[in-house]
């Protein structure tokens, strides 16, 4: 069996998001020339949260051929004001919710710790990210969705990286969270490289608790070392210097990666995080993944995205969270 792909559009990240130079309508209809099983989405992509304007979207989806593998969300639970820890209780609690209207059981809904505020400590930080995390872990079991904590740099529109970036600190929220069924890891090998920890090691510590992962690569500027691109509290940014270019050609090992996926009996998805050179090397790359496939997971013939299982979220639960 192949591994299913998708498509992430970093590079029209802030065009859609941002700037909404580009709407998420447009990226789905330009992702039809990719050989990719599904398009993730970001809850930034979204104009409305309607029940109407979220169907027109997961209808796109499904005329265009793709699934909805998982929903990109950025919760900030170590925000120092508790209203604002609540607000995103409850928008992670209606992302989990979006994830299943537009993905159907078993989509992932991306889960981030919040941003390293520089006035919150370690200790307080890992309280309230756990007690966060346990609130709205109700949800995704309702839903049945799973929560894909990711190893992550920095939302694009945070102001400080994110709290957890760090293997030892990222491992301690995984401990705390025993929940397997509906609390996993949200794997990428880029951002590992990014926090200077080693992408491998973190695999290995991490693999049983995988369910779903981003392929991208970093390749480093002629002239630049990854010891000169740190930063003073040891963890590397996103320098020029440091640069997204085709997968299987930068600094990721992707043998080793999918050696370990393979032996592990990985069933989740695999998500290109590309195109900032353009469509071409997000094609380029995600040709580099099904190779990869082929090689570790075997051919298996077309992956076929799981049913949609689309069911109305109204009316919401009357949970109080």
């Amino acid at each position: 069996m192949r591994l299913k792909l998708s498509a992430f559009p970093k590079c029209y990240l802030d065009d859609i998001a941002g700037t909404r130079t580009m709407s998420v309508f447009d990226w789905i209809e330009m992702a039809r020339a990719l050989d990719a099983d599904g398009l993730e989405m970001y809850e930034g992509f979204f104009t409305s949260l309607e029940d109407a304007y979220l169907d027109r979207i997961g209808e796109a989806i499904a005329r265009a051929g793709f699934a909805m593998p998982m929903l990109c969300c950025s919760p900030d639970f170590t925000s120092p004001d508790p209203e604002a820890r609540q607000r995103a209780v409850e928008r992670e609690a209606l992302m989990i919710r979006i994830a299943r209207r537009l993905g159907g059981r078993r989509s992932v809904c991306r889960v981030l710790t919040g941003q390293r505020y520089p006035e919150v400590s370690r200790e307080q930080g890992l309280a309230w990210v756990v007690e966060a995390i346990e609130r709205v872990l109700p949800v995704a079991r309702e839903y049945d969705v799973v929560l894909g904590l990711e190893n992550h740099y920095k939302d694009g529109f945070w102001k400080y990286p994110e709290f957890a970036q760090k293997k030892d600190v990222f491992l301690a929220v995984l401990a705390a969270i025993p929940d397997r069924q509906h609390f996993g890891v949200q794997y990428d090998p880029s951002n590992a490289i990014v926090a200077g920890d080693d992408a491998i090691e973190l695999l290995e510590a991490v693999v049983d608790r995988v369910v779903s992962m981003h392929a991208s690569d970093r390749y480093l500027a002629e002239g630049t070392s990854l010891e000169e691109l740190r930063q003073s509290d040891g963890t590397l940014g996103y320098s020029p210097n440091l640069r997204h270019g085709v997968t299987g050609q930068g600094l990721n090992d992707y043998d080793a990666i999918f050696r370990i996926l393979a032996a592990h009996n990985y069933r989740g998805w695999v998500s290109i995080e590309d195109g900032m050179n353009g469509m071409e090397e997000m094609a380029e790359s995600l040709a580099f993944l099904r190779r990869m496939s082929a090689r570790y997971f075997g051919a298996g013939g077309p992956a076929t995205p799981s049913p949609s299982g689309r069911r109305s979220l109204s009316p919401a639960p009357t949970r109080t969270l």
